[in-house]
């Protein structure tokens, strides 16, 4: 009796598995076990006493807390965009369209001075904020439109094309059994697209958390009130402080990964429920 070997139905799978594998060694695992050695050359206690100080604990507050809002927010707006992009037809749609993916395309720096001109207590639109007492630049306010700006395109982009690939028949289904817009869309859209706005959340909270360029720039980088936490680690960088460097990225690094792992999760979850696969 011959036994015969299973083979796999993509050619060259053990090759391209190996490239993978190295690749992702080499451009990801390695630079980021550097950090875990760079930092176990410090000890325990000054570790705890770099990563627990009250700098450095405002900067962790105000990257979170910043990014946390600016993507809640993206969500918000970048779900109704998407939905507009992908529903109706108008004049200069193909505009918009391209105006959302200016960010990705825009440096971070150059973004991060448009911002300021825009917003600062002369600018166009911060002039008028300043009057009735909205500080709109050099403050978290500040920190937080930068990240909006730079995290929508990550929420319109994900959701967009699952709403074009969402079956018509759907709602007319829905409605056809007496269901109204608003049912149709909580009962049988949203559930769909669900998973979607999760990971579109999941990016631009990722995008916000380490961005630098867009932000510096706004912020006025006041250590423990708008110095944010990429900030910090880049001025321990320039004071050759290398271990506490480490020590904050990779708190950043953990709290990242703790955030994906929970994404993942509840996309899972939550795909089960409505029975994806």
């Amino acid at each position: 009796m011959f036994l015969l070997k299973t083979r796999s139905s993509l050619p060259g799978f053990n090759l391209a598995l190996g490239y993978t594998v190295f690749y992702l060694s080499l451009i990801v695992l390695i630079p980021l076990s550097l950090l875990f050695f760079k930092t176990s050359t410090m000890g325990w206690k000054e570790f705890w006493s770099v990563i627990l100080d009250q700098r450095t604990l405002a900067a962790y507050r105000l990257s979170f807390g910043a990014a946390l809002v600016a993507s809640l927010i993206n969500v918000v707006f970048g779900f109704l965009i998407a939905w507009v992009l992908s529903r109706y037809k108008f004049p200069g749609k193909r505009l918009v369209d391209a105006f959302i993916d200016l960010p990705f395309a825009l440096p971070t720096a150059v973004a991060g001075i448009a911002l300021t001109a825009l917003y600062s207590s002369n600018g166009w639109v911060g002039q008028y904020l300043y009057k009735i007492g909205i500080h709109s630049s050099y403050s978290s306010l500040g920190i937080t439109l930068a990240l909006i700006f730079i995290g929508l395109p990550f929420v319109v982009r994900t959701i967009e094309p699952i709403l074009q690939d969402l079956d018509p028949e759907l709602e007319e289904a829905a409605a056809s059994l007496g269901a109204d817009r608003w049912q149709t869309f909580i009962k049988i859209i949203f559930p769909v697209l669900l998973p979607s706005v999760i990971t579109g959340f999941s990016l631009a909270f990722a995008r916000c958390i380490g961005e630098y360029g867009s932000v510096v720039f706004i912020s006025g980088n006041m250590p423990g009130k708008t110095e944010i936490a990429p900030l910090l680690i880049m001025t321990k960088l320039e004071q050759y402080d290398y271990q506490g460097a480490t020590a904050i990225a990779i708190v950043m690094l953990m709290v990242s990964f703790l955030i994906l792992a929970l994404t993942n999760f509840l996309q899972w979850y939550t795909g089960k429920r409505i029975g994806m696969k």
